[in-house]
């Protein structure tokens, strides 16, 4: 599952999100460990298109990829609200896509790397973002961590609600505490008439280790592991880990 039946409400229920001073913390991350300001960044499972628009008003030239068709409509709808017409929008899964050519940073924010839930998944993504990558290009990201997992996540329930949605949000851990299944209700209001539907997503608890030895595989070192836009170095009760490798 890909977020799509919450599309239309995603922004709306994660107002909390400040994709600018992420935006911030990823401008720093790439006057840190790159030569230069790239200038063609490839947005890597991107949603609703926030940190899309985010980079695109600072002048990067934006790919924007997402598997969901109806989160892409969203992002697209966005990006023309606000006058872009040259970023461009493709649809692919992060473990099987093509791009037309090199990019020299790729981000992908809010766990997607998480959602890499297959045996095999992690390689083949990293892969391909090493492929894309030039030398000396950069890869940031976000993943939540195993502590959020056994904390946040756990068996807990959440509803989420703004004006005429409500999101049921249940999830269940495995026993072995590294994958949280996600069920999602969302109803909708619509001339006075609630409508419902359901779906399922999963994420994957990733060790350090494991990503490490993932990225290297794949062509790419380990720069930088952050608990915070201000790059304060993580702890045993940090929630998400924010990440920066570079393309060997």
């Amino acid at each position: 599952m890909s977020y799509g039946i919450l599309a239309p409400f995603y922004d709306r229920l994660n107002r909390g999100v400040d994709y600018e001073a992420w935006a911030d913390y990823l401008e720093a991350c790439f006057s840190r460990y790159m030569e230069k300001k790239p200038e063609l960044v490839l947005d890597l499972a991107c949603g609703t298109g926030a940190m899309t628009l985010a980079l695109a008003r600072r002048g990067y030239d934006m790919t924007a990829l997402d598997i969901s068709d109806e989160m892409l409509a969203e992002a697209e709808s966005s990006a023309r609200r606000e006058g872009f017409s040259n970023i461009l929008f493709l649809r692919g899964d992060m473990t099987d896509f093509e791009l037309y050519g090199t990019v020299q940073a790729v981000v992908c924010c809010l766990d997607g790397i998480n959602h890499l839930t297959a045996p095999g998944d992690l390689d083949a993504c990293f892969g391909l973002v090493s492929n894309y990558l030039e030398p000396g290009g950069l890869f940031c990201f976000d993943l939540n961590t195993p502590y959020k997992f056994r904390t946040v996540y756990a068996d807990r329930d959440y509803i989420l609600e703004d004006d005429g949605v409500v999101c049921c949000w249940r999830n269940r851990l495995t026993k072995k505490g590294d994958r949280a299944d996600f069920y999602l209700t969302v109803f909708e209001e619509k001339n006075g008439v609630w409508l419902r539907r359901d779906d399922l997503t999963s994420e994957h608890a990733y060790g350090l280790r494991a990503v490490k030895n993932a990225l290297e595989r794949n062509g790419m070192k380990l720069v930088s592991v952050s608990s915070d836009y201000a790059f304060s170095e993580p702890t045993d009760t940090t929630e998400r880990w924010y990440l920066a490798a570079a393309k060997i």
